[in-house]
């Protein structure tokens, strides 16, 4: 697919599982990761997997080589970790984007999961970003949204946006009810990467916040570089204008 292109005034966030740099080759290449990278062009990217898997979780994606390639890094692992849970967040150095803050999030059930949130200035306005990656059962993955959504519920109002692997091969909108206040990108095909099936990787929207245009990104290495392929999303921010106006009269913090 060709890459569309993206007017100045959106804002492009991408997805991906990127399986600790290790490709369907069964080898760790943390630059081709980069390579799809660069390809979609994304603005923020919310990573799962970065870390590799074993104490002290070093990072699978190395600080220096994000760094040579223009990325910033928030800080959510330390210790040498990319993020927590192998949930990463990093964004374009020369983008207008600044970290405000940023925090962890620990998810209920039984295997260690977690989420993170990192909020943005950005020329569009203050955007929330929840980077997650929901077990593999079931039930879990319920109370890990209904989790992430009263979390939320209870923050100040600012555009907010989930992204991650959900987990989730259900056709059903079953965790789209977990979260009433979130719109649901419809699901597209992410995995697994050679011919994808399931719409595992997804992208929910808070209110004020508009996709003009979604997609799953398949140019090479991305068939080869993991296991899942990124998703992406081009948001429209509400002016900053509008968003006071409705904070002033609403109590809902995804708007």
């Amino acid at each position: 697919m060709t890459r569309p292109v993206k007017p100045p005034e959106l804002l492009r966030l991408a997805s991906y599982n990127v399986q600790k740099c290790v490709g369907l080759d069964m080898r760790r290449l943390p630059r081709r990761i980069l390579q799809v990278l660069s390809g979609i062009s994304a603005d923020i990217v919310v990573l799962q997997e970065a870390d590799k898997r074993l104490p002290p979780r070093p990072a699978a994606l190395p600080h220096f080589v994000l760094d040579e390639a223009g990325w910033e890094i928030a800080d959510f692992g330390g210790a040498g970790s990319l993020g927590w849970h192998g949930n990463a967040v990093i964004w374009r150095s020369n983008r207008g984007l600044e970290l405000i803050e940023m925090h962890h999030i620990t998810l209920p059930g039984l295997e260690p999961r977690g989420a993170i949130r990192a909020e943005f200035a950005t020329a569009q306005g203050p955007l929330r970003v929840v980077g997650l990656h929901l077990g593999l059962i079931g039930r879990h993955r319920f109370q890990q949204v209904h989790h992430l959504a009263e979390h939320c519920a209870a923050l100040p109002s600012m555009p907010t946006v989930w992204a991650g692997d959900f987990n989730e091969w259900s056709r059903l909108p079953n965790i789209d009810r977990m979260a009433p206040k979130m719109r649901f990108l419809p699901p597209l095909p992410s995995f697994p990467a050679p011919r994808p099936m399931g719409s595992l990787d997804r992208i929910a929207l808070g209110g004020g916040l508009r996709a003009v245009s979604h997609g799953v990104w398949q140019e090479r290495p991305a068939q080869i570089a993991s296991d899942h392929l990124p998703v992406w999303a081009d948001l429209e921010l509400p002016l900053q204008s509008d968003a006071k106006e409705k904070g002033s009269d609403s109590t809902d913090p995804f708007l």
